[in-house]
């Protein structure tokens, strides 16, 4: 089965007390008519732990976790709980945690306990329905005390912890820098590798208040022709920059790309070449795909790129329906 989706921040952060929303039931039926099948989840353990107590959850708040799964269920859809936060570690304010996910042991142990919870509490769930994202998008090699031997280990561990529990349960672990350094020390390992859809990231992350990068470029770029570390970005440069991932698919690993898209500060037509050249090339590996997001500032629905023509579709005044067609058109059918 090849999956095609989007991201859902339901139970994202919890910055400054945020709650977790119910699941959005209404673009649940949308994805479900258009014909997509996969919900990714990203959350954050601070939901259900109170001053770094890893080993003791409030498990109360995991039910809103069971009404997501139950609303995609009802659908078709598969699910996919993904640790965005995790104890020890976060792509996006590291520095809030306590512990280092990759040199301490208390959260290493929190982080496979945690993973455990939630096998046991989900072990007669098909596999067809769900699936667990380990950790997204892991630091740099270098940074934090990340290396790919420690972040291995860990992998590692945790999918056995996993699998003692609930054999069949599918799993995605996602690349290195961020999502987008392929891992072939992991290769041998019976996971779904998740990659990413972010480059040029001066492309991609256009005028962010949270990734800075792009302040280096003196304009915004175009597309074919963004240039970004040290390229000049084209349907070619993207080939090349998944050949890694491409070799690890051929040691007969699954790929899907857990995330990708673009912000809402460049031109929607230059975005659009780029989306064309992306998806024509994930039809052509075979690869599965979730936009971040549905709805908003990377989604389809009302997302505010300049230049944007919007159509009321399935309900929704505000569709990028050439957007919507580009995510159609290069679904490999299954």
């Amino acid at each position: 089965m090849t999956y095609y989706g989007f991201n859902f921040l339901w139970m994202f952060s919890s910055w400054r007390g945020r709650p977790a929303q119910p699941p959005d039931e209404r673009a649940l039926d949308f994805l479900a008519a258009f014909g997509f099948n996969f919900v990714r989840i990203p959350t954050d353990y601070r939901f259900w732990t109170r001053d770094f107590d890893y080993f003791h959850p409030d498990e109360s708040v995991w039910e809103k976790i069971d009404s997501y799964l139950t609303a995609c269920r009802a659908r078709g859809l598969h699910m996919s709980l993904n640790f965005h936060r995790a104890p020890g570690y976060c792509i996006n304010g590291n520095n809030l945690e306590k512990h280092n996910l990759w040199t301490d042991e208390l959260a290493q142990d929190a982080f496979v306990f945690l993973w455990e919870c939630f096998a046991r509490r989900y072990r007669d769930v098909p596999a067809s329905d769900l699936s667990f994202d380990l950790l997204n998008e892991p630091p740099n090699p270098g940074q934090y005390g990340l290396t790919r031997e420690n972040h291995a280990a860990l992998m590692r561990r945790t999918v056995a912890a996993i699998r003692a529990i609930s054999p069949h349960r599918p799993i995605q672990i996602d690349g290195l820098g961020g999502g987008h350094l392929a891992m072939p020390e992991l290769a041998d390992l019976d996971v779904i590798h998740s990659g990413r859809g972010y480059q040029p990231m001066n492309l991609s992350h256009w005028g962010a208040r949270w990734w800075r990068g792009w302040q280096v470029c003196p304009a915004p770029p175009t597309y074919p022709g963004a240039v970004w570390d040290g390229k000049t970005w084209n349907r070619d440069t993207l080939r090349e920059f998944y050949q890694p991932w491409r070799e690890v698919q051929a040691a007969g690993r699954p790929i899907h790309i857990g995330e990708f898209g673009c912000y809402n500060n460049i031109e929607n037509d230059i975005a659009l070449a780029w989306f064309a050249d992306l998806l024509s090339l994930y039809r052509e590996f075979g690869w599965g795909y979730s936009l971040w997001t549905f709805e908003g500032a990377f989604g389809i629905v009302h997302h505010g790129r300049p230049g944007t023509t919007y159509e009321k579709v399935g309900g929704y005044r505000h569709v990028d329906r050439r957007l919507l067609d580009l995510l159609l058109e290069n679904r490999i059918q299954n």
